[in-house]
């Protein structure tokens, strides 16, 4: 504790810039990996195939990637660029399976309820795809987020300064202490974007805190009565073809 205590400025600095560092990859990995999941989704017979390429990159070793990188893009092996890069690779491999995943489990009904009244797919998209598919996209992008925090740690080895700094140093000196802070603060972090994604789900996406359905309710369910979801999009297609 006395380390600790004598390296608190440390320590926040470290804190404040791994949150910097991890918010770039998180957000551009979900921002590449919506059309490629879209693609995935909507191409059926090449949807193995994709989703088995992005997942390889994945595969690739983290020191591996930093080696390969720089040679191939003409960034240097010592910045930033190189680390922010191969961790948006690691959050597209995770997150492009996540929204396949997540536009198949819109249900059928409401789509073709979409349809009826006059949306196109691009505004169908938006409008009703998407937003259904939220919650699944959120559970894969809190997925990529304690991943990127994770992976970011090793980012130390080629000079990027983060709470990897801790683990490294710690080691190197035997500083037992500055190891365990380094551990602690970075799932700290984690579960600070965790929360902070549920809180932004909740805000975005409020028809996910509705009531569930009583047991009764549930059990007429299973009787055959149909859902209001169902029973609207039912309604509007017998409505579109008369």
């Amino acid at each position: 504790m006395t380390w600790v205590i004598n390296n608190l400025d440390l320590i926040l600095e470290l804190t404040l810039e791994h949150i910097r560092l991890s918010i770039v990859p998180i957000v551009l990995g979900f921002i590449i990996a919506i059309p490629l999941g879209w693609f995935a989704y909507r191409y059926r017979l090449t949807r193995g195939l994709i989703l088995t390429l992005v997942g390889l990159l994945y595969t690739i070793p983290s020191l591996a990637l930093f080696v390969i990188l720089p040679p191939l893009l003409g960034i240097g092996f010592l910045s930033e660029a190189n680390v922010l890069i191969a961790l948006t690779i690691y959050a597209v491999a995770i997150m492009a399976r996540s929204v396949a995943e997540a536009l198949q489990s819109v249900d059928p009904d409401v789509r073709q309820a979409a349809t009826a009244v006059g949306y196109s797919s691009w505004s169908r998209f938006w409008t009703v795809d998407l937003p259904l598919a939220g919650p699944v996209l959120l559970a894969g992008l809190r997925v990529v987020a304690v991943s990127t925090v994770s992976l970011l740690t090793v980012g130390i080895v080629v000079g990027v300064q983060s709470l990897g700094y801790l683990f490294t140093n710690g080691f190197q000196r035997g500083i037992v202490e500055e190891v365990l802070a380094g551990v602690v603060m970075t799932v700290i972090v984690a579960l600070l974007f965790d929360g902070a994604l549920v809180l932004l789900g909740r805000a975005l996406m409020p028809w996910t805190r509705v009531r569930r359905p009583t047991t009764n309710r549930s059990v007429e369910s299973q009787q055959g009565i149909e859902t209001p979801v169902r029973a609207v999009g039912r309604g509007v297609q017998q409505g579109a073809l008369q």
